[in-house]
This record gives structure tokens, sequence and C-alpha cells, in this order.
């Protein structure tokens, strides 16, 4: 029988210690990011080579690691590909430092961070111009987060804010229709045929929209779901809910 039966935990606390980002895509986003410090990469030779082959590694210091050693540092689950890099969390944008919003996703408390990461990839396949988190009740910035939005976290603003309400009404002036998402809401989304910039809401799986935000929204909608199951993981409700709700507008 194995004594090795159970994978390596983190060396480190990955919610209090630095912050490091792993997996080939994840990490070439963050150092073609001439906003992110980067302060450390471990790759092993053949995970180096490959970042190389895909653009420049910059002046971050490298060292070379095994495997196992990155088991070690991160933990048996995380699927590094041969290569960590340790980063200075991403910088946070604020709503006055994106001139143009034509599409926002905002997350009402939120707190799982592979959710997070995967509405972030999403986000950014749809050409989301920022995602909004809250401050409280939000992940901090992970590797587990970062692999999940699979280099989104270095290519779309994330904004966070303190007061949610503040935030919604800020976008309303700002011209942008509030759709908020509920299973329970009793119109369905239809497909938006006009061009007004809009922000998709979406909340916490279980808690769903609090009922401020809710109060905020200028629309509340449904998925509808035909199948037995009426309800999906907030990511792919995301997805779902980006594509219905930008598909037939002009582009």
């Amino acid at each position: 029988m194995s004594f090795n039966k159970f994978p390596p935990k983190p060396k480190y606390d990955p919610d209090t210690g630095p912050v490091y980002l792993y997996g080939l895509h994840t990490v070439r986003a963050a150092l073609d990011n001439p906003g992110r410090l980067k302060k450390a990469l471990l790759a092993t030779p053949n995970a180096l080579n490959r970042l190389r082959e895909t653009g420049e590694i910059g002046k971050v210091k490298v060292t070379e690691s095994t495997p196992k050693e990155l088991d070690r540092l991160l933990g048996g689950d995380a699927v590094h590909q041969g290569v960590a890099l340790e980063v200075d969390p991403v910088s946070k944008f604020g709503l006055d430092d994106i001139a143009q919003l034509n599409l926002v996703v905002v997350l009402d408390q939120l707190t799982d961070p592979h959710n997070v990461g995967a509405i972030l990839r999403t986000a950014c396949a749809f050409g989301a111009d920022a995602v909004i988190t809250t401050a409280r009740h939000s992940p901090r910035e992970t590797g587990v987060m970062a692999k999940a939005a699979s280099g989104a976290l270095d290519l779309v603003p994330m904004i966070e804010v303190r007061n949610l309400g503040n935030t919604l009404e800020n976008l309303k002036q700002r011209g942008m229709l509030v759709l908020g998402f509920d299973s329970e809401a009793e119109a369905p989304l239809r497909p938006r045929t006009d061009s007004r910039p809009m922000a998709v809401v979406l909340g916490a799986e279980g808690k769903g929209l609090r009922q401020r935000t809710r109060e905020l929204c200028d629309e509340m909608v449904r998925l509808d779901m035909p199948g037995p199951i009426k309800s999906l993981n907030v990511s792919n409700a995301a997805a779902i809910a980006l594509f219905a709700a930008t598909a037939g507008r002009v582009a």
C-alpha cells in the first residue's frame, strides 16, 4: 500500500499568503500584463520553453523547479503544468477608470473562487468591459480563481465596490440597463435587440440576489429551463445569460 495516499497540502495558505498563479495560459496572461507586478517564476525546463515559445518572460526572476516541488508548494490538486508565478494581486479598477461601459457583469456576494474565475472567463469571451464584485463576501485573488479564469483575470478589469446599491445607481446614471437574474422572476429572459448598454446582475448560489439589489434592477428575469432540473451552477447560468442577453444585439 502506498504511503502517499493523500495529495500534498499547499505549503502556504492561499487565502492569506503570497499569490501564486499557475498553469501555462494563466501565467502567460500575467506575464503579458504590464500592470501586473511579477515577483518570481518557478518552472520546469519544459514549461519554461513552452512559455518562451509564446512570448517574452521579461525581467522576472526565474527559478528552475520540478513537478514534485511545485506540488509541495501549491498542493496536489493544483493543475500547474510545471509553472507557477508569484505576483502581487492584480490592480483594482474603479468605475471612473473605464470611459465606455457597454457590457458589465455584476456579482452580488459570490464567494466561490471557482465560480468567480469561470464567470471572469465567460465575461472576457463575451467582451465585457468589467466584472464588479463586492468588497465583502467575495473571494481573494488566488491561483484557484486565476486558473478557472484561464487568463481573464489579467484581461478583464475587476472592480471591487463597498456599496453595491450605489454602484447600480451609478451604472443607471451612465445609461446602463440593469438586468437582474433570479429563478423565481416572473418574466423569462428574451434576446435583446437594442444596443443599450447592459449590466447583468447575478447572485450567489442558494441565496440569490439580495432584496436591495433586486429593487435596484430595472428588470428581473429568469432563465427558462425545460428539463427537470430548474437551476444551474451560477457560472453556467452566467454563460447562458450573457449569450441570450447579447445574441440579438446590433454590434
